[in-house]
């Protein structure tokens, strides 16, 4: 298949890439450290059945929702930039 200036692995390459980007973002926003007994959002009291299901866990589950929400409109953005990303 003719590729043009690319080199014959480049397609794989720029997906092995997404995922590895995908996989650290992933990572980075896992909780550390130990549970709060409060949200920080919203200061409501989390449920001790919670701090020990999510080590970490910094929301309780409405304000975790709603950050789901917002980072899910950024998940399936190509911060790589390819010519084929910005032409659709």
């Amino acid at each position: 298949m003719a590729t043009g200036w690319a080199g014959d692995g480049a397609v794989q390459d720029q997906i092995d890439a997404t995922v590895k980007d995908a996989i650290e973002r992933v990572r980075s926003q896992l909780p550390r450290g130990a549970s709060l007994r409060t949200c920080e959002e919203c200061e409501a009291p989390i449920p001790e059945a919670r701090r020990k299901a999510v080590p970490g866990v910094r929301l309780c589950v409405a304000c975790q929702e709603a950050h789901d929400r917002e980072q899910a409109v950024f998940s399936g953005y190509n911060r790589r930039g390819s010519k084929d990303s910005q032409l659709r």
